[in-house]
């Protein structure tokens, strides 16, 4: 039986637990709190211990043929990023190496914020990365130890690069329907398939040493989702804006006006070429069961 780890075993790495495990994987979850420890274990998985920015703690890890890394810095500033993506990453390169086996794999969740401004051209794989921030900086930082360090340390990389997650407890119905909604696209994967497309990486010897966007199959105009969420849920469109509208209220922060102006459409073409099969190929899809809900309880 295959065994994976699971470090950061937050909202995706719980998900892909979940998916691991139905298809008979020895599932092993990684987390700091007592808390987070408990949803690990009712999700089915056998929970661990450690903390990334603790090398010691990593003395814990199981040995694994396969290591998934989704640890979040919670939202905190580029600082803690830093410890969290590149040198929590490094450590757990780290500890596995010293060991007689090292695991075969090992998947980065990565973001596809690390692409900046395409003035809403399409992206791929190959197109140069330009982050703009401290933090979309040190999500690139962290994508390149994720390939070259791993590498080093006889363990095939793979980068998956997501999109907006959405999902249960991330739908953000109200954002949309209440608005007013700024201009620009939306990049979306639901939580099931930004697992799922995990989960296909590691039982194939797909895209070793490669970076794969993990995105839906239809970028939408945030307008347009807008009112198609409304008419979905039978409530009135709600109020819109430009960008230049947005941005000349004057309460935004200088990250929030970068992404502001940030546009892009992220194409799947190449997580389709691997052979993956969405549960959710779009937004449609994806947010029926949000929309069901929402028309239940009005």
């Amino acid at each position: 039986m295959t065994r994976v780890v699971i470090v950061g075993c937050g909202y995706i790495g719980l998900e892909l637990g979940r998916q691991l495990v139905d298809h008979d994987y020895d599932t092993y979850g990684v987390r700091r709190s007592q808390e987070g420890l408990a949803a690990v274990e009712r999700a089915g998985l056998t929970p661990v211990q450690a903390d990334v920015t603790d090398p010691e703690s990593l003395l814990a890890l199981p040995d694994a043929e396969a290591v998934v890394f989704a640890a979040s810095s919670g939202g905190r500033d580029a600082a803690a990023a830093r410890r969290v993506y590149v040198e929590g990453l490094e450590n757990v390169i780290a500890e596995y190496s010293s060991r007689e086996e090292s695991p075969e794999r090992l998947v980065y969740t990565s973001s596809t914020g690390v692409y900046g401004d395409h003035d809403g051209a399409w992206v791929t794989e190959e197109t140069p990365i330009d982050p703009q921030t401290e933090k979309t900086r040190v999500l690139a930082t962290a994508e390149r130890v994720a390939i070259d360090a791993a590498a080093e340390a006889g363990i095939d990389g793979t980068v998956a690069r997501f999109a907006g997650l959405y999902g249960p407890d991330r739908y953000r119905l109200d954002r949309y329907l209440q608005g007013p909604v700024t201009a620009g696209y939306l990049n979306m994967v639901h939580r099931a398939d930004a697992a799922g497309a995990i989960r296909h990486l590691l039982s194939e010897t797909h895209a070793r040493g490669e970076t794969v966007l993990v995105v839906d199959d239809e970028p939408v105009e945030k307008h347009a989702f807008a009112d198609w969420l409304a008419d979905e849920c039978g409530v009135d469109r709600p109020p819109k804006q430009s960008t230049a509208e947005r941005l000349a209220e004057g309460d935004l922060s200088a990250a929030a006006k970068r992404r502001i102006r940030t546009e892009k459409r992220c194409s799947n073409e190449r997580l389709h070429e691997l052979g993956y099969e969405f549960v959710y190929p779009t937004y449609r899809e994806g947010y029926r069961a949000a929309i069901d809900a929402y028309r239940e309880d009005g």
